[in-house]
């Protein structure tokens, strides 16, 4: 009974929220409800309900100033100074201009939010691309990959999730991830420079000809990103190297693990407020223009905790697991976490990051404790590519359509071109996971 009244809710789950008939908010937290009620556990629901959110409360805390804290300091202008060196530097040549692009896109994806990413980049690339008449599929695809790669940093969305939905501490889950993730973008950074070339062939572009072409004296030969005036007045260009400095003081005593993310970033955002906007009404302005951001992923953060908690707390999910778990022979069992990363990218095609992480995610990593395989290599499977590579293309993220638009290509031309570069990446890291251990072949 338990475990029908598991898949009933997991199911009922992805039709709402893969149908667009309630939003994630709604569902995680009227599903469970129900169908907790159904099996008589309403006397008990508001103990799971707490239970749940008491699990989940740190990891929103992170987000929450993760998401001012690199708000500010994109308000500030800390980004500003490089992207125009990158655009200075990549000129007129095609190759430097696909790899400036992936390391602007993953300097940029810092701040998690691949809307900010899309909208910084392809303004600042594409007009290099046009005027040279290189493909903007190439693009499109380079910012996917990287930006898809970065999207696995602790305050991403997937880990995030992945995180609250396993009760996993961010330095367990992620840290031991971070080699596969450098490899990655190496992978990436490979990829764009051999587009790069490629397209330079395709042009007939010769070494000569680009050289010539970036000795002349007229106007420089690069695109300088456009700021309107209300972005000129909250910059402060001459606190970039302390702005720098705080970011990678934050980010290097998270990783290194000296205090908790949430600790990391509570500290992040006060100092950036106080360096660059040292006025009240202004620092009041700045958290108000990110809190709208900040609010919608936190609650749904919270409602993933009373979903995740009546699970766990009515049993459901224990029950399911054990049915799964059951259907799996043991001498496969060591192999589900390295199958899990091979089609976890495919899997954003299917699944939203809500549906997946916090409905199928847990199923699959209850059958795996039963089956000997650590919850936690289940999860970093899965960030080998679901709503990681996968998100720019997936066409239940609303950023994969503001890309496609910036860019100024239709969908099924980006997803026919890029797809295979993603999927590539996910197995190259998913083999890079193995090899060193994370989980095994």
């Amino acid at each position: 009974m338990l475990a029908f009244l598991g898949f009933l809710t997991i199911f009922a789950l992805l039709f709402v929220i893969l149908g667009r008939k309630m939003s994630a908010l709604v569902a995680l937290i009227a599903i469970p409800v129900l169908t907790a009620l159904i099996g008589g556990f309403g006397a008990e629901i508001g103990t799971y309900i707490t239970n749940g959110i008491k699990a989940i409360a740190p990891i929103a805390g992170m987000l929450v100033f993760a998401i001012l804290f690199f708000g500010v300091l994109t308000d500030a202008g800390m980004l500003d100074p490089i992207v125009n060196r990158i655009l200075k530097i990549v000129g007129n040549h095609p190759a430097r201009i696909t790899l400036g692009t992936a390391v602007l896109a993953a300097i940029v994806h810092l701040d998690g939010s691949g809307a900010v990413t899309f909208l910084v980049v392809v303004p600042a690339m594409l007009p290099l691309y046009i005027k040279l008449k290189m493909d903007k599929r190439i693009l499109a695809c380079v910012v996917a990959m990287s930006a898809g790669v970065a999207n696995a940093l602790p305050w991403g969305g997937p880990t995030l999730r992945a995180s609250a939905a396993l009760h996993l501490p961010m330095s367990e889950l992620y840290l031991p991830m971070v080699p596969v993730q450098i490899a990655g973008m190496l992978f990436v950074f490979g990829c764009a420079w051999m587009m790069g070339v490629r397209e330079q062939r395709r042009l007939g572009l010769t070494g000569a000809m680009l050289a010539s072409a970036g000795s002349g004296s007229g106007a420089p030969d690069y695109h300088v990103q456009e700021i309107d005036e209300a972005q000129l007045k909250l910059r402060r260009p001459g606190r970039f190297i302390p702005n720098v400095l705080l970011v990678i003081v934050v980010l290097g005593t998270m990783i290194s693990n000296v205090l908790d993310p949430v600790a990391c970033f509570m500290f992040g955002t006060v100092l950036a407020l106080l360096i660059n906007y040292p006025d009240v009404a202004e620092q009041r302005n700045r958290v108000d223009a990110h809190a709208k951001a900040a609010l919608m992923m936190a609650s749904i953060l919270f409602a993933a905790g009373v979903f995740t908690g009546i699970m766990k707390g009515t049993g459901m999910l224990t029950a399911m697991a054990q049915l799964l778990a059951a259907s799996i022979p043991a001498s496969l069992a060591s192999h589900l976490p390295f199958v899990t990363g091979l089609v976890s990218m495919p899997l954003s095609l299917i699944f939203d990051p809500d549906s997946f992480y916090f409905g199928v995610l847990p199923v699959l990593a209850e059958a795996g404790t039963a089956l000997g395989v650590p919850p936690v290599q289940l999860a970093q499977a899965a960030l080998m590519g679901q709503m990681t590579t996968g998100f720019p293309v997936s066409p239940l993220t609303p950023a994969t359509f503001l890309l496609v638009g910036l860019v100024g290509i239709d969908l099924g031309e980006h997803q026919r071109f890029t797809i295979p570069y993603l999927f590539a990446t996910t197995v190259f890291m998913t083999c890079v996971a193995a090899l060193i251990g994370l989980f095994p072949f």
